[in-house]
């Protein structure tokens, strides 16, 4: 039985995966959440003060891509009923990134201390989700493979600005042999509340990334010679934006460790 499975898991009770992974993280559970609860949707996460939300949330509206927006709460409020409704947002993500003035402060597995009544959180959708379709054509997953963080990497495409969001796109890369790439296209065109097809194929110096073995988050992984990098926006990049704004104060996810929501991919397809 897995961590997920045993926790918290009552007598006799039967219990969704996302759930079990979300107790997990309540738990202490503290690693990456890539192909944990299969078939779930999993978030990104950023937490703003309310008199920045507006101007965030505006933020995702022009930056589809990066940051598409799954679920949103109301001020004060740690649930997201949508999302899950035994779903708390101080206690349910493996780790997070405490933010000051731009800088990580602290990364802790809960934020209780650091929850406040003039918050807001945003879920956005994560690439994660359209992994289990690869895998389910029988596409290789790297990151997974060797069991790592995916990794991801800032990039030299400009975000729209909203207020004092701005900065570079973030994007994951996972690498395949070019038919796979032209079928990892296709499928992830489907997906796109999780962002979709890929931003970039290829040699990544014309995106800004001057070393792939030296991610900015994340873990590397092995490219062979025979495949190609294959690069798709990246719900990290909220990260980089509060870094090139220094906001006072801010809560993400830490890169690679998700919120496991009660949303099915297959929910998030279009045809």
């Amino acid at each position: 039985m897995t961590v997920f499975a045993a926790a918290q898991r009552s007598q006799g009770e039967t219990v969704l995966p996302s759930v079990e992974a979300r107790r997990a993280c309540r738990n202490g559970m503290a690693s990456t959440t890539a192909g944990v609860a299969n078939g779930f949707v999993q978030g990104n996460l950023a937490i703003l003060p309310e008199k920045l939300a507006g101007a965030f949330h505006r933020f995702c509206q022009l930056n589809p891509k990066p940051c598409p927006i799954i679920g949103m709460s109301d001020v004060g409020d740690p649930s997201i009923p949508a999302l899950g409704l035994d779903l708390d947002i101080r206690t349910d993500v493996p780790r997070y990134r405490v933010w000051r003035d731009g800088e990580v402060a602290d990364e802790p597995t809960d934020i209780m201390k650091y929850w406040r009544d003039d918050l807001v959180s945003f879920v956005l959708g994560c690439s994660f989700s359209f992994e289990e379709a690869l895998m389910d054509e029988g596409l290789p997953i790297r990151h997974i493979e060797h069991n790592v963080r995916v990794p991801m990497y800032r990039t030299n495409i400009a975000c729209s600005p909203s207020g004092p969001f701005a900065g570079p796109m973030v994007v994951s890369m996972r690498p395949f042999k070019p038919a796979h790439a032209i079928r990892a296209v296709q499928i992830t065109s489907r997906f796109p509340s999780v962002h979709g097809a890929p931003v970039h194929l290829g040699h990544p110096h014309s995106i800004g990334i001057k070393d792939i073995a030296k991610p900015d988050y994340g873990d590397p992984v092995p490219v062979a010679a025979d495949e190609i990098p294959v690069f798709w926006a990246c719900g990290v990049t909220p990260q980089a934006v509060i870094a090139n704004a220094r906001l006072p104060f801010a809560i993400t996810h830490a890169p690679g460790l998700m919120l496991v929501t009660d949303l099915r991919n297959k929910q998030l397809a279009v045809l």
